[in-house]
């Protein structure tokens, strides 16, 4: 039986989700007394909870896909329990990719290792809960040092998004070019699929984003990064469907 896949790591999975839906409801027949003692009408805190629900449509997709792109190395259960609680594709694939990295290995191969895989689940876990402590310490600091930066532009909003995003781009092409690169050397080659994959989830994104900001599709905004995502699998699969084998099997190391 696969360790990443067996009965305690189940019972771990379903102990957390029943913990997370016990305490979601719990805050939620909490919020729900607390407007009725305080005179909010009862119409407007339904339209408050349908609002609140489809709100979390978009999130839930996202987390749905970056569950499936971390199955394939740490199995389905692992990447659940992370993203049931707190965590997204940005901050776990990075956690887990750094954490293999260290055997030399990486997420693009299935993680069979016992060891690896208890490395990946500590480093995505424990590197988690920093945020929690430090972010009540250190986020005024933070702030008060970013405003004065964005202050001197005479769009600091729009600086501050600038900033933000920069560091993001940074490391996720930081990954990027390990993967076209190869790195580590133990990695499945690089090659066409690859690059195919990784242009059409560009191309899917930049055109995302062009047709929301032209049609001011503001709700589309949020399933952008998700669509991209199965955008680019069904562009894999396609591929690997119609293409001959020795185009798509072509890799350059």
């Amino acid at each position: 039986m696969d360790f990443k896949t067996g009965p305690l790591m189940y019972c771990l999975a379903a102990g957390v989700i029943v913990f997370v839906i016990i305490q979601s409801v719990f805050f939620m027949v909490k919020a729900w007394k607390r407007g009725k003692e305080i005179g909010v009408e009862k119409d407007k805190m339904k339209q408050t909870v349908i609002s609140s629900v489809l709100f979390t449509v978009a999130p839930a997709v996202s987390i749905l896909a970056t569950v499936l792109a971390l199955a394939s190395a740490l199995g389905i259960v692992l990447p659940w329990i992370r993203l049931s609680v707190i965590g997204n594709l940005a901050y776990e694939t990075v956690a887990a990719e750094s954490a293999v990295g260290v055997f030399g290995s990486s997420l693009a191969n299935e993680i069979k290792d016992p060891t690896q895989f208890s490395t990946i689940a500590w480093t995505m876990t424990i590197g988690s809960c920093f945020p929690l402590v430090l972010l009540p310490i250190l986020c005024k600091k933070v702030h008060k040092a970013t405003q004065k930066i964005t202050a001197k532009s005479g769009s600091s909003n729009a600086l501050g998004d600038i900033l933000g995003a920069a560091a993001f781009i940074g490391i996720i092409a930081a990954f990027i070019a390990r993967a076209v690169a190869g790195v580590p050397t133990d990695a499945p080659a690089a090659g066409f699929m690859s690059v195919s994959v990784l242009l059409s989830a560009m191309i899917f994104t930049v055109a995302l984003d062009l047709l929301c900001k032209k049609k001011n599709l503001i709700k589309l905004e949020p399933f952008v990064l998700p669509i991209s995502m199965f955008g680019a699998m069904g562009i894999a699969i396609l591929l690997n469907t119609v293409l001959p084998e020795s185009i798509t099997s072509f890799t350059w190391r």
